[in-house]
């Protein structure tokens, strides 16, 4: 990958002196919102991890190279290209070798994070099993089996089928810790019914949970679920009802693997008033937080200048 790695001076002077970094995905910039609001979304999220203290790494692929970290040039023509791709791990090297622009997904953005030394990520909602369709199952899941990173999210996206997805992070050996709550978080509410393997009451706690795993050699992902907050988070009777709208309109108008999941979300912002656009900015910059906030507890500090 260093021949196509390109990372961000401040991020790579951060990294090589101990400072805590954040990995952001960029597919909500690409696919996730209009723009110029994909931008401002991008800048703010990068604002509440600098204001914690941590430095944030915005991946995405430009010109044939993997960029970690962006320049508000770079930021700009990511977000307003009118051919862009959704990167998922499957399509790092059709991007790379056409030089296409790119933002990334959970799997990529974690596989890249790894790669480039960072060690925590923060997310919206993971991907997972899709409703009414079983076999269509997220690369994000596997990826998260196989990638030592503490990722911050408010679980998986509620138009998923959560209870088979947590099934399949129990068998790929995910371990789910909920900060501040027992319950898995059903990404636009606060709860969804269904248990999480521990909880968590402060970010350090949460980084030596961390260390212990991957000192035992066991290089999977760990999975932080932080509830949406409360002045934006959503009833979850009243989403679920639109969210099962949203999928069988999918179904009778065959809409199928990668555009499904584009389409729900935004079939469920129109019938929700655009609530649930609402709740999903919140977290996004609420995770963020919390991703700082852990960061700080697993990088060990060097001094910048020897004597």
């Amino acid at each position: 990958m260093k021949n196509y790695l390109r990372i961000h001076p401040e991020i790579r002077h951060a990294l090589e002196y101990g400072q805590p970094v954040v990995a952001l995905e960029s597919a909500v910039i690409t696919h996730g919102l209009p723009y110029p609001e994909n931008v401002q979304l991008a800048e703010e999220l990068e604002q509440t991890i600098r204001k914690e203290g941590a430095i944030p790494a915005t991946i995405a692929l430009l010109d044939g190279f993997i960029r970690v970290g962006l320049s508000a040039e770079e930021r700009e023509r990511l977000a307003t290209a009118t051919q862009k791709r959704k990167i998922s791990i499957r399509d790092i090297g059709i991007a790379l070798t056409r030089k296409e622009a790119g933002g990334t997904t959970v799997a990529t953005t974690l596989h890249i994070a790894h790669q480039s030394g960072i060690k925590v990520f923060a997310t919206g909602g993971i991907g997972g099993v899709h409703r009414e369709a079983p076999f269509d199952v997220s690369a994000d899941l596997p990826t998260l089996a196989k990638t030592p990173l503490v990722v911050v999210s408010a679980g998986a996206k509620a138009i998923l089928d959560l209870p088979a997805t947590l099934e399949v992070l129990e068998t790929m050996g995910v371990p789910i810790i909920g900060y501040q709550t027992d319950e898995f978080p059903a990404f636009y509410s606060r709860e969804s019914g269904l248990p999480v393997n521990v909880r968590a009451e402060d970010p350090k706690d949460i980084a030596a949970i961390a260390k212990a795993q991957w000192e035992c050699q066991l290089n999977n992902a760990i999975l932080v679920v932080n509830p949406p907050p409360h002045e934006t988070a959503l009833p979850r009777a009243a989403i679920e009802a639109i969210i099962q709208r949203a999928v069988h309109e999918a179904l009778d108008q065959g809409i199928r693997g990668a555009e499904v999941t584009p389409f729900l979300l935004a079939r469920v912002s129109e019938l929700s008033g655009g609530e649930s656009l609402k709740a999903n900015l919140a977290l996004l910059k609420n995770n963020a937080q919390l991703a700082a906030q852990i960061a700080h507890h697993l990088y060990i500090p060097r001094p910048l200048y020897s004597v």
